[in-house]
């Protein structure tokens, strides 16, 4: 019983977080488009960035890569994410 609430609270988190980043990132979209140039619109949209990659694999039968996989948070994405969160709370 306690693995399968563990996977449920789990698989609950990364759907919340997933769905969050790209409601965070639509806003953040919207704010480029219709915000006035001010420092409210600087601060909303100024945002941290990690990346990983390329990442390349040769498997000699199949190459691929990968990559570069970027990660872009502002204030914005983490409105996104309590919205979402608030949301599968208050439904859930």
């Amino acid at each position: 019983m306690l693995v399968d609430t563990y996977r449920r609270n789990v698989k609950r988190l990364l759907w919340t977080l997933a769905l969050g980043l790209l409601l965070g990132g639509l806003f953040t979209q919207l704010a480029v488009a219709f915000l006035p140039e001010s420092p409210a619109k600087t601060f909303l949209t100024m945002s941290a960035e990690a990346s990983v990659g390329p990442l390349a694999m040769d498997l000699l039968v199949i190459a691929f890569t990968i990559g570069p996989l970027i990660l872009s948070v502002n204030v914005l994405t983490f409105v996104g994410i309590a919205i979402v969160a608030f949301v599968v709370r208050s439904w859930i």
